[in-house]
């Protein structure tokens, strides 16, 4: 049987379930919950990536999103109230993911985390998860180091950085931890600014004055990733380079990113949902780990910073964007 034989048949067993259910196909639930923002783009990868595996939205699948909007706090009474009504939670962010999990019960859960799901407890093993929850993971927290010395390279004159967190966070702790290490090994001074809500961000990004340092640096917080958007129109306005953790809004003004894209991520979450709603426990399928990361330059910023990024970098770049 070929491929494309092979993936019609799915979608064709996910819609028309035998027996007396035979004369109305079965809709599956997906519920989605998310931090906002730049997380979207892994709903639209979600949505092709369940298309290319022959399954149409609406007649056999319906995605029910959730935004926190950078409200942790939110996202476990949302799970709640989700497991009764869904076959299926998927959860965008390790943190979400936890939260997710302390607050049900039975309803599988595939993922995607930035940080090492074994580490925070989330599966037994990525090649048995056990339990009811599986999915994608990708070397986030663990590339904060690599991500700090790539903007020192391309700013050879770094000397102080500004990173926002929120320090009720586990995740972002962990990320700081490796962050201040680097930091002293590159002889970059981190500006730590605290904060505990999407209004205390906007704050403190108003209070950053122009000189005050010389560059944002994303920490593996999903609060301030949400919230994406507004530090790049900080950063145009008070003329910061910012090393961005995805390379999705790279265009949108950021210096540089080092990750993968959470279209991507979507994208490839698609197989195990489909396989859970198909049956398949999701102890049983292995957590996929993500090893290539994308390292995106936008020449055109450097260009209106002022800064001459070095041809050896541009060389290493997988995408430079003039």
């Amino acid at each position: 049987m070929d491929r494309r034989a092979f993936v019609t048949g799915l979608g064709a067993v996910l819609a028309a379930p035998c027996g007396a259910e035979a004369q109305q196909a079965r809709v599956y639930r997906i519920g989605v919950i998310l931090q906002g923002g730049p997380y979207y783009a892994a709903v639209d990868g979600l949505r092709d990536g369940l298309k290319e595996l022959g399954l149409e939205e609406r007649k056999q699948f319906i995605l029910d999103v959730h935004d926190a909007k950078g409200d942790l706090k939110a996202v476990e009474p949302t799970a709640r109230s989700l497991e009764e009504q869904v076959d299926l939670i998927y959860t965008v962010g390790t943190s979400v993911t936890s939260a997710a999990m302390r607050a049900t019960k039975r309803v599988p859960i595939v993922f995607y985390a930035g940080t090492d799901p074994v580490a925070l407890g989330l599966v037994k093993s990525f090649r048995e998860p056990g339990g009811r929850l599986t999915g994608i993971h990708s070397q986030f927290t663990d590339v904060t180091a690599k991500r700090l010395e790539l903007l020192k390279e391309m700013i050879p004159r770094l000397r102080r950085v500004v990173t926002f967190y929120n320090p009720d966070n586990p995740v972002a702790r962990r990320s700081l931890t490796i962050a201040r290490d680097a930091a002293r090994q590159l002889k970059v001074e981190l500006l730590e600014r605290l904060v505990a809500s999407v209004e205390e961000l906007r704050a403190g990004l108003r209070a950053l004055q122009p000189r005050e340092a010389d560059a944002f640096f994303f920490e593996s917080d999903e609060l301030v990733i949400s919230q994406e958007e507004l530090i790049l129109d900080t950063a145009r306005a008070k003329r910061f380079p910012v090393m961005l953790s995805f390379e999705g809004s790279v265009a949108n003004g950021a210096l540089a990113s080092y990750r993968e894209s959470y279209y991507t991520l979507g994208r490839l979450s698609a197989k195990p949902i489909q396989r859970v709603l198909l049956g398949a426990k999701p102890g049983d399928l292995p957590v996929e780990q993500l090893d290539k990361l994308h390292f995106v330059i936008n020449l055109k910023t450097a260009k209106a910073l002022g800064l001459t990024i070095p041809p050896s970098l541009l060389l290493r770049a997988d995408q430079v964007i003039e």
